[in-house]
């Protein structure tokens, strides 16, 4: 009998469809062996031993009549269920082997369900030092499965491996000045053009860091369809990073407030990041801020979050616009 098949795989619906002839023929054929309690049918699957065959009996409740009253049922009410699920319903031809179904059916709930999010997400995660970009940008390629950018990771690869863009920026990056745009963009140009950063989208933190920049993304049709500004007071970033540091012993780190060391002992060899020194995090934050206002009036779209909160909150927030529809720029359709 032809169902309506509800599954809890992301609120997919299956709906295996067939003939009503066909279905009338299924169940009008079907015996059963009141022995043994194995169903046979007189077309499909009929017994071979004849005394198995002697026993076969009609099933109870069975009938042409009882059929037709049944899908008269389901036509009545089916229209009004499928209006319920208009994006998540997979129709499959019911009237072909059980095996080329199933296979059908598994293929359909272990497909990557499609959202109105673009179906190659670029995301920009833009913040103060200290906000939890990285953080943010591991959860969502994770869950996501894209590629995760941090620019400052890409710049130190390129160094790190000797290439010939990676030779021209080392030298800045020894001195402590800032890389040139130019320079910066080779770099994240060339990882963004591979295949998988193409295929599955990616979410990158640390650039663009000026509106100069975004442009520069703009240009070089790398631009992203997610912006994301990830909010938090300057208090709230000092506490989050002058308090941490590390036990230079076993490389574990530590927070005077969130997470600080058991002992005296841990504590008295505990070594601070000079990145995480209070004047370090101050010019950080000055240099955040001089562009902010900028930037955000290039992303006229970008959505704001706020960041002082648990991080698997702020991935909740994040998550759920995501996956809402791009919003249209002013005059269009």
């Amino acid at each position: 009998m032809m169902i309506i098949s509800l599954t809890l795989f992301s609120l997919s619906q299956v709906v295996l469809e067939a003939p009503d002839t066909v279905l009338i023929e299924r169940v009008a054929g079907k015996r059963v062996d009141p022995q043994t309690g194995d169903v046979y049918h007189t077309t499909f699957d009929w017994p071979s031993n004849a005394e198995i065959e002697s026993r076969l009996v009609v099933p109870e409740g069975i009938t042409e009549e009882s059929m037709v009253n049944s899908l008269v049922e389901y036509h009545r009410h089916t229209a009004d269920v499928l209006r319920c699920f208009p994006k998540v319903t997979k129709n499959i031809n019911a009237d072909q082997p059980k095996a080329d179904i199933l296979a059908l059916v598994l293929t359909f709930l272990n497909s990557t369900p499609r959202t109105a999010a673009p179906h190659t997400p670029r995301i920009v995660l833009l913040g103060p030092t200290g906000a939890g970009k990285s953080v943010q940008a591991s959860l969502i390629a994770n869950k996501y499965n894209i590629v995760n950018l941090s620019c400052g990771a890409l710049i130190k690869e390129a160094i790190a491996d000797e290439t010939k863009i990676g030779e021209a920026i080392k030298p800045y990056v020894e001195r402590g000045m800032m890389v040139p745009d130019n320079l910066v963009m080779k770099v994240l140009s060339d990882r963004l053009s591979r295949l998988d950063a193409v295929s599955r989208g990616w979410v990158m933190h640390g650039f663009p860091r000026t509106r100069e920049q975004a442009e520069s993304l703009k240009d070089a049709n790398l631009d992203p369809n997610r912006v994301f500004f990830l909010d938090i007071p300057n208090d709230s970033v000092m506490e989050r990073l002058v308090l941490r540091r590390t036990d230079p012993v076993t490389g574990e780190r530590y927070h005077f407030l969130y997470n600080p060391p058991r002992t005296n002992e841990v504590k008295s060899r505990l070594h601070q990041h000079p990145k995480d020194e209070e004047e370090a995090v101050k010019k950080r934050l000055i240099e955040y801020h001089a562009y902010t206002e900028e930037i955000a009036d290039f992303y006229e779209t970008a959505m704001r979050i706020n960041a002082d909160q648990d991080p698997h909150t702020v991935f909740e927030f994040i998550e759920s616009m995501i996956v809402n529809p791009l919003a249209k720029k002013h005059g269009e359709d």
